[in-house]
């Protein structure tokens, strides 16, 4: 049986549904695409699709035609992340599904942007609780082409992470009971699912996100995301970005079944527009199947062991 929508296929179908005419898919329109994984019915990966216990929850904000493209990564963070939320955001309103999780007394939302756009005072470079083998993994920014701001603060320079999360609490009159202690409270990672130049303008005309900590990451690493060209190879995917957020929350093994499933999304994807068939037994296939739990059969998601998929 297939899994029940999850939040961004649901906003795509919102955002269909409003669309006075389809969408075309920039070197694709023609392709026939799976509805669960959007990618080519010849190379699906549904059968691939991973599920990981999580304290961590993700909050997207996507810009408008964000969900209707096929090569958007939030739809993975939310294939693997149960509590994912996805909200399309516009100018002049706010869903009041947004303001009600953002003033949930479970959460502790903290905003994922670059440092260099951010007051010093909103800053966190960690989190609380988090090693430094957590946070010197982690990378700054969100968005399909997402900043990872290398100009960042450094901790020493930032006021401490669980100061600032607790002021933010203290200063938040929007929730409706007193909240729980900072380290009590589940991490909720917002990420602005957008293109760069989206993002920011996203970060400066939200004016119900001015309460909320900034967690601006430093990256070690050069983001691997094919799909979409950037000009900086310091830019992130949204995905990207998530993987790095759920290390920083001490989530390593959530951390890298997204990483190692962007992987394999990106094979999958760039196979089928090149025209060549999947490859099972991938680097990244590998990676993928090292990281399920041992209930599940090693050749689960081998071609003739699949159901209701096209042969590739």
């Amino acid at each position: 049986m297939p899994a029940p929508p999850h939040a961004v296929s649901r906003l795509r179908t919102a955002r269909l549904a409003r669309s006075a005419k389809p969408f075309l898919a920039r070197g694709g329109s023609r392709v026939l695409r799976c509805p669960d994984c959007r990618v080519a019915l010849s190379h699906c990966l549904c059968s691939l699709r991973p599920q990981v216990a999580t304290q961590a929850g993700m909050c997207l904000i996507m810009a408008d035609i964000e969900p209707l493209k096929p090569s958007n990564t939030g739809w993975l963070i939310a294939d693997v992340v149960a509590d994912t939320w996805a909200f399309g955001w516009a100018r002049t309103e706010v869903d009041p599904a947004l303001l009600a999780l953002l003033a949930d007394p479970q959460w502790q939302p903290v905003l994922v942007f670059p440092g260099e756009f951010v007051a010093p005072q909103r800053l966190l470079t960690t989190w609380p609780g988090a090693d430094s083998t957590h946070a010197h993994a982690s990378a700054g920014g969100t968005g399909s082409t997402a900043n990872a701001n290398p100009g960042g603060a450094c901790a020493a320079e930032a006021p401490q992470a669980t100061e600032v999360l607790r002021d933010a609490a203290a200063t938040d009159s929007t929730r409706a009971a007193p909240p729980a202690t900072a380290s009590a409270r589940r991490p909720l990672f917002v990420l602005l699912d957008a293109t760069w130049s989206e993002a920011r303008k996203m970060f400066r005309k939200s004016p119900y996100l001015d309460h909320l900590p900034v967690l601006s990451l430093q990256p070690d690493q050069l983001s691997r995301y094919r799909l979409r060209r950037s000009r900086r190879e310091d830019h992130f995917c949204t995905a990207e970005v998530a993987a790095l957020c759920l290390e920083l929350a001490g989530e390593p093994h959530a951390a890298r079944t997204l990483e190692a499933y962007l992987d394999v999304f990106t094979h999958h994807y760039l196979q089928a527009k090149q025209q060549l068939p999947v490859d099972w037994h991938s680097a990244a296939h590998t990676q993928l199947r090292s990281l399920r739990p041992p209930d599940v059969p090693a050749d689960a998601d081998a071609p003739g062991s699949r159901q209701n998929h096209q042969n590739v």
